[in-house]
């Protein structure tokens, strides 16, 4: 089944998810459906990652979808989308400071929930050494031990943040900061206290 992705920001609108107007050259107005309608049509899988980036106004508009009606509605093209059957919606989510409380009515028709763990520790070193080839043995030691020790106190980091440390904290060593991995520690990740 084909999979349509749609990153969700704090600046998602309704029509961003639906269908957008877009002026052309010879200024017609053209509406452009959104990956998330593109799977409903097709009946593939829709991911929206990051969904607890939106806030609420664009939830809304999925309400009819997640539900027993399976429709959207597109008030700026005044049309009316139904799913295929074999649609269906996948939503990622963040837990970390920077997104939105889901609406009950939204939670609720969120189902089933998966929980996704980090991987294990072995695994985070070797994806770490993976895509961070530039960065030193030394502070890929350091940003393994702060995050051990960050799992210690309850906080957890995920491996989009680690790679960010890792980085992060080789730019500032070259740049000849003093205490780099503190540094991009405090600026990186949440409630940092290294």
């Amino acid at each position: 089944r084909a999979v349509y992705i749609f990153q969700c920001t704090m600046d998602t609108r309704p029509e961003d998810l639906v269908i957008t107007p877009v002026l052309t050259a010879d200024r017609r107005v053209e509406y452009h459906a959104s990956s998330l309608v593109s799977a409903m049509v097709r009946g593939g899988v829709a991911v929206l990652d990051e969904g607890n980036r939106m806030p609420e106004r664009a939830w809304a508009s999925l309400a009819p979808l997640m539900d027993e009606r399976r429709y959207v509605e597109s008030a700026v093209a005044a049309v009316k989308v139904r799913a295929h059957p074999n649609f269906r919606l996948c939503v990622t989510m963040n837990q970390d400071a920077s997104v939105y409380e889901l609406p009950s009515y939204i939670q609720s028709r969120l189902k089933p929930r998966v929980e996704v763990v980090s991987p294990p520790w072995k695994l985070q070193e070797k994806i770490l050494r993976l895509k961070c080839p530039a960065v030193e043995e030394g502070v890929l030691a350091g940003v393994f031990d702060t995050l051990r020790n960050r799992v210690k106190r309850g906080l957890h980091d995920s491996t989009r943040d680690m790679l960010s440390l890792a980085q992060y904290a080789q730019k500032l060593k070259l740049a000849g900061v003093e205490d780099p991995l503190g540094c991009a520690a405090a600026q990186v990740l949440e409630k940092a206290s290294e």
